[in-house]
This record gives structure tokens, sequence and C-alpha cells, in this order.
């Protein structure tokens, strides 16, 4: 009954907020006042980035089934499908600000997402570790497959500041797009080929 009462909640108050806006917002090319124009585009933000997550939650949901089902091995579906659904809601957005000419949100965001990932994932994960262990040390195994994800990122960085700032003078050139996209298919091939032969 606490659910229900929780989504009643939250029904009626997305229902005030949806008529707040149909009521101010402006109609035509009028322009919004920007202390209104500010929440509402938060808003706006957070509900697409929430149905995105959402679908690409559930998409991943689908293919682990799947996985299941056709009897595909874990390393695999982890290397591809999962690493691409779990990826699907930034490329999306990176690739729709690329399109508007945001592209150096779209480059910032390209980094930005999986550093935050990494560094806040990590720490949170070790912090979690540590207050559940009890240890001052924990060790950590870098499988074959982590040490070539490695390896092939530090590839990509260094492309990207050669090519961008060494040779271009800041610019990134239409062509490291194509070499980023070798690089992902011999990273792919090089990690199922350890995967069998290891």
């Amino acid at each position: 009954s606490s659910d229900l009462w929780k989504m009643g909640i939250f029904v009626a108050l997305a229902f005030g907020v949806g008529l707040m806006i149909m009521r101010y917002a402006p109609g035509g090319d009028g322009t919004m006042v920007t202390m209104l124009a500010v929440p509402i585009a938060l808003y706006g933000f957070l509900v697409a980035a929430t149905w995105i997550d959402w679908i690409a939650g559930n998409l991943v949901t689908i293919l682990e089934f799947l996985g299941i089902i056709l009897r595909i091995p874990n390393y695999i579906m982890g290397l591809t499908v999962l690493a691409w659904g779990n990826s699907m809601a930034d490329l999306s957005a990176n690739v729709t600000m690329a399109r508007k000419g945001l592209a150096n949100m779209a480059i910032t965001a390209c980094f930005a997402g999986p550093l935050f990932n990494i560094l806040v994932g990590l720490g949170a994960g070790f912090g979690v570790l540590r207050s559940v262990t009890k240890t001052d040390v924990n060790y950590v195994e870098l499988t074959p497959s982590i040490t070539t994800g490695f390896v092939f990122c530090f590839i990509n960085c260094g492309l990207l500041l050669v090519s961008g700032l060494a040779i271009n003078k800041g610019v990134i050139p239409a062509g490291y797009g194509y070499a980023a996209l070798v690089i992902y298919i011999i990273y792919i091939a090089t990690s199922l080929l350890l995967q069998f032969l290891l």
C-alpha cells in the first residue's frame, strides 16, 4: 500500500508540473523567462535521461535472457552486446549533440561519462568494500580482458592527443572517427582471441 501512495504522489506531482508547463510556456516563437526556462529544461533533461536509462536497462535484460537461451558465453555477451546496451544512452546523447553543432560538448561527454564511472564507481566500490571487509588492503587481479581494455584505451587517448593537439593544433580531424572505430574492432577481436586462448 505504501508503494501505491508513493506512486499516487508521484503521478500527482508530475501532472501538476505538466499543467504548469502548459499554462506558463509561451506559444509560437516567444521567449520564456529564464527563471522558468531553466527548471523546465532540467526537468525535460531528467525525464529524457530516465526514459533512455529505462529503455537501455530493459534492452540489456532482454539481451541477457537471449544469451542464456542461445548459450552464448558470458564473456562474449559482456564484451559485445551488454557493453553496447549499457553505452546506448550515452551514444545517442553524444550523437544528438554532435548533429546539433555541439561537437565540443559531445567530445567532452565522451570522456567525462566514463571518467565519472571509473573514478566515482571505483572509489565508492572500494569504500564500501573496505567498510564491509574491515581491511585496509584489497588485492585486485587484472585479467587479460581488463588489461587489454587499458592498453587500447591508452592507444585511443594517445591517438586523440597526437592527432588533435600535436598535429592539428586543437582541431580533431574527421579521420579520427574512422581510426577510433578500427581500434575498437581490433580491441574486440583481440579480447575474444585472448578469451579463447587463455
